[in-house]
């Protein structure tokens, strides 16, 4: 790209990084949106503005071909920001690529194997990181970010702040799980973080834990009792909305609970289970000791 070309490209490329915060978008989409701009600039090698509709149908047959196309989905929304926001032109972005609707059933673990998990997994910042995130149905990013400010011992809850979409919530806190991150908070006595990231002092360290090393840390636990199948720190938080659902906690709750917008997306777990009703934090207590008797049985 020539050296006009790419002054001109910073100047638009600034344009879209104001536009996208001017309209209130979340960090993460911000990151793809971006990325979106960027990758379609490396691949033509010039400004995205001078991109015809016939190329951008050549680029995206191609990133299909390369990608999943929850990335394409990404980069078409992150594309079509910066028409719209910036270069304040329209594309009919069906004629050029439209993503599949596709919802899949995800794989979930049972309360035995849970259990099995915890047991298994031996460091204890692991085995409390992935018990935190199951008895609360925490996302991943959710459960890193726990402060210990968050939690009202008292009260028997967690406070879940700036969540997806930048919501916040009240969540019923097991007494297994309380006990589990006081035992956890006794080792680093960190004053911020829950889950500091593990180091010489981790009292004093500056960030939570990597996301990489929990994710590879369920992966050895599950390696080691032989589940093969396609499971995820977020796999916990689908367990804990079904095993919920198994032990008749409403489902207007559970979206609740999980922080859903919509009760569309609650309602597929009604595909691994069947509905009754009782009490939600007598159901949770109940899931949590079967956790609980299967964690602590000899192997």
């Amino acid at each position: 790209m020539e050296h006009s070309e790419q002054l001109r490209f910073e100047t638009l490329y600034q344009q879209h990084l104001t536009a996208l915060k001017l309209q209130g978008k979340r960090p993460k989409t911000i990151d793809a949106y971006a990325r979106a701009v960027r990758r379609l600039r490396d691949h033509f090698d010039c400004c995205p503005d001078a991109v015809s509709p016939a190329q951008l149908r050549g680029y995206f047959s191609a990133l299909v071909d390369s990608h999943s196309w929850s990335t394409v989905k990404l980069d078409r929304c992150g594309l079509q920001f910066f028409y719209t926001h910036v270069l304040e032109r329209d594309w009919d972005w069906v004629r050029i690529v439209k993503p599949p609707q596709v919802r899949r059933l995800p794989d979930i673990l049972s309360p035995a194997e849970i259990g099995a998990v915890l047991r298994v997994t031996r460091r204890l910042r692991f085995r409390v990181f992935f018990l935190t995130a199951y008895s609360l149905g925490l996302r991943l990013g959710e459960t890193l970010a726990l402060e210990v400010g968050d939690i009202d011992a008292g009260a028997g809850r967690v406070h879940v702040r700036d969540g997806k979409g930048g919501k916040d919530r009240l969540l019923p806190l097991p007494r297994l799980t309380l006990a589990g991150l006081r035992a956890l908070w006794r080792r680093h006595r960190h004053r911020r973080w829950l889950f500091p990231a593990p180091g010489a002092d981790p009292g004093a360290a500056a960030k939570p834990m990597d996301r990489g090393g929990v994710q590879a840390a369920l992966k050895a636990a599950l390696a080691e009792l032989g589940i093969q199948r396609r499971l995820s720190i977020h796999s916990l938080r689908h367990s804990y909305a079904t095993h919920l659902l198994e032990a008749g906690v409403d489902l207007r709750q559970i979206q609740v609970l999980l922080g859903h917008a919509s009760p569309i997306t609650t309602v597929r777990y009604t595909q691994l289970t069947e509905l009754g009703g009782a009490n939600t934090r007598a159901c949770l207590e109940q899931v949590m000791a079967t956790v609980q008797r299967h964690w602590q049985a000899a192997p």
